[in-house]
């Protein structure tokens, strides 16, 4: 009857030790799953930190911009040929101007 025990013991033990293993390989794919996942989100969070950072570039210039327009306004008084200075520069930089607010504005769905 020992060896009959013994026998019912041993077949239960590799049982367990082959459910043990199942659920380490699906705990082990799980694991691999949400590694992937996270990395992936991190390449995401990266890009969209790099994209925040260029628009408060973009916006921070164009403050200055903006800033240095009305000093240099102020500054020309009503001096037609500083006026038209003035007026000549900003007509040049107008397609540079938009072209950089087209490309960092996001498009809305």
């Amino acid at each position: 009857m020992a060896t009959f025990d013994q026998s019912i013991l041993d077949l239960v033990s590799r049982l367990g030790q082959q459910a043990n293993l199942k659920i380490e390989n699906k705990l082990d794919i799980i694991i691999s799953l949400l590694t992937q996942g996270i990395n992936k989100m991190s390449v995401e969070f990266d890009a969209m930190t790099a994209q925040v950072q260029a628009n408060n570039d973009a916006i921070d210039s164009a403050i200055v911009l903006i800033n240095g327009i009305a000093a240099r306004i102020t500054a020309a008084g009503v001096d037609p040929v500083q006026l038209q200075a003035l007026t000549t520069e900003l007509q040049s930089k107008d397609a540079a101007l938009a072209a950089a607010v087209v490309a960092n504005t996001p498009v809305t769905p």
